[in-house]
C-alpha cells in the first residue's frame, strides 16, 4: 500500500510547486509586458505610470507610501521564510520506505519566539504610524483656515456643496454640483462627509485618502493637492445594486481658476423689487 501511495504523494507535491512557479512566472511576464505597453489596459489604469501605486498627489501621500512599503517588506520577508520552511519540510520529511513517523509535542522556545516576534513587530508599527495617523485623522490637527466643502453622498452619486458669499452651508447662496469636485492646487481643504442613506466611502487613490460617510454621523478629512489634473472619486463601500455607477471626478486646478469657476457657478441674486408708486389719494 505504501508503495502505491508514494508516487501519488510525490506527484501532488511536484504539481503544487509547479502551479506556484507557473503562477509567479505568469504574473511577472504580465506586468513586464504591461510596463512595455504590450498588454491592453483600460482607460483608468492607463492613467498610471506603472502597475504599482498611482501617483502620490497630496502632501501626506508620500508618508503613507513609505508606511505601506515598510509593511510590505516585513510581510514579504515573513512570507518568504514561511514558504521556504514549508518547502524544506515537504522535502525533509517526505515519505521514505522504512521510516516511521515521530510524534512530538513541539518546541516551547520556538513557539514563544514566533509569538513574541510578531507582537514586537505589531507594536513597532502601531507606534511608528501613530503620528501620521494622528496628523491625518485628528480634527485638532487639521490645517487652520482651510476652505470647507460638504459632500453628502447618496445612492448613487456625490452631492457636493461649496459655501457661498456668507461662508455658511445650507443657505440659498450655496454652490452645488453632482459628481464634480473642484480643488485648488497646494491649498488646504476640509471635506465634511455625511451620507444621506447608506454607508458610502470617499476614496481618491492619488490622494491616499479613504473615509467612510455614515448616515447620522458627520466625518471629515483634509487634503492639500500637490498636482493639477483630473482624478476619480470611487465609492469604496458596497452601497447597493448600482454601486459600480457611483463614480465622481476631482478637478485640481490653480487657485485663480477655482475662484473663477466658483464665481461662474454662484447663484444669481434675486432682482431687487421695483418700488410701486402709491396711486391712491387721500380722501
Amino acid at each position: 500500500m505504501s508503495q502505491n501511495n508514494s508516487p501519488s504523494k510525490k506527484s501532488a507535491i511536484l504539481l503544487t510547486i509547479g502551479v506556484i512557479c507557473a503562477t509567479a512566472i505568469g504574473i511577472y511576464f504580465y506586468f513586464t509586458l504591461a510596463l512595455n505597453g504590450h498588454v491592453s489596459k483600460s482607460a483608468t489604469v492607463s492613467r498610471y505610470d506603472h502597475f504599482w501605486l498611482p501617483g502620490a498627489n497630496s502632501t501626506y501621500a508620500p508618508e503613507i507610501d513609505s508606511m505601506f512599503n515598510i509593511i510590505l517588506w516585513i510581510t514579504m520577508v515573513v512570507f518568504v521564510l514561511v514558504e521556504v520552511g514549508l518547502v524544506y519540510f515537504l522535502w525533509r520529511y517526505r515519505h521514505k520506505e522504512g521510516r516511521k513517523a515521530i510524534y512530538t509535542h513541539g518546541n516551547n522556545r520556538i513557539e514563544i519566539a514566533w509569538t513574541i516576534v510578531p507582537a514586537v513587530i505589531l507594536v513597532f508599527l502601531a507606534i511608528f504610524s501613530n503620528s501620521l495617523w494622528s496628523e491625518i485623522r485628528d480634527p485638532n490637527k487639521f490645517p487652520k483656515g482651510a476652505a470647507s466643502i460638504q459632500i453628502r453622498p447618496r445612492q448613487f452619486e456625490w452631492d457636493i456643496a461649496y459655501p457661498g458669499a456668507d461662508g455658511k452651508f445650507d443657505t440659498p447662496d450655496d454652490i452645488t454640483t453632482i459628481n464634480q469636485l473642484y480643488l485648488a492646487v497646494n491649498e488646504p481643504v476640509q471635506i465634511k462627509l455625511l451620507s444621506q442613506d447608506v454607508i458610502h466611502s470617499f476614496f481618491v487613490p492619488e490622494f491616499r485618502i479613504k473615509q467612510d460617510a455614515v448616515p447620522g454621523m458627520p466625518t471629515a478629512v483634509w487634503i492639500v493637492p500637490t498636482k493639477e489634473g483630473d482624478f476619480n472619486i470611487a465609492c469604496a463601500e458596497l452601497c447597493g445594486a448600482q454601486h459600480y455607477r457611483m463614480m465622481g471626478y476631482v478637478h485640481v486646478v490653480s487657485k485663480d481658476s477655482l475662484a473663477s469657476w466658483l464665481k461662474s457657478q454662484a447663484p444669481e441674486a434675486p432682482a431687487a423689487a421695483t418700488p410701486v408708486a402709491d396711486t391712491t389719494k387721500a380722501k
